[in-house]
């Protein structure tokens, strides 16, 4: 197995741990929602890496570019229903906005199932690159802001608005990149759909 494969699935590994830690409330002071940010981060870096050294030495696999979605899908997921349980999104916009988002997942998980039936792989395109990129700064931002709300510390009142403000545009941002991917790759993959 090559490295970059080998990167994708380091990733889906530290998904567990990532949960683990952001529910660890018996850590003291709300620490174990850092450690799943930093975990978090190491797993969005290596999304970056994979492809990047995939493409750089000539390592693009099917096995790759059918994994790599998947682990990313399987890392936003799990984050998006960490916060949205402990109330950090919102009810009930949180839960509309991660139907929204997990319904897009699985609506293109199907169209790549079809597509390999008929011998394609489906790659990420540039709007589902970027809404991935955008989910992928959003979550940390509502871990940190979950951690704001839990750590039992005195945090300003204006600190923690300004935060709420960056998590909730950039959840917004990722939630229209969403839609718009969705719908770019229905209509540019229509032919998958047709028997």
């Amino acid at each position: 197995m090559n490295l970059p494969n080998k990167l994708t699935i380091m990733r889906m590994i530290l998904i567990p741990f990532m949960m683990f830690f952001y529910l660890a409330d018996f850590i003291p002071h709300g620490i174990g929602k850092i450690v799943a940010i930093v975990i978090f981060v190491v797993a969005a870096l290596t999304d970056m890496l994979d492809g990047k050294i995939a493409r750089k030495y000539n390592l693009v696999t099917n096995f790759g570019k059918f994994l790599d979605p998947i682990a990313d899908k399987i890392l936003t997921t799990s984050a998006f229903l960490l916060v949205l349980a402990d109330g950090t999104l919102p009810h009930p916009w949180g839960v509309i906005i991660v139907t929204i988002i997990i319904a897009r997942e699985f609506m293109v998980s199907a169209l790549r199932l079809l597509a390999v039936n008929k011998g394609i792989v489906l790659a990420a395109d540039i709007w589902g690159k970027c809404k991935t990129m955008v989910q992928m700064i959003a979550l940390p931002m509502c871990i940190l802001l979950s951690y704001i709300y839990t750590c039992g510390f005195n945090v300003p009142n204006a600190l923690e608005l300004t935060m709420e403000i960056i998590a909730y545009t950039l959840i917004g941002a990722a939630t229209v990149l969403t839609v718009i991917s969705g719908v770019n790759y229905l209509v540019k993959n229509k032919d998958c759909l047709k028997d």
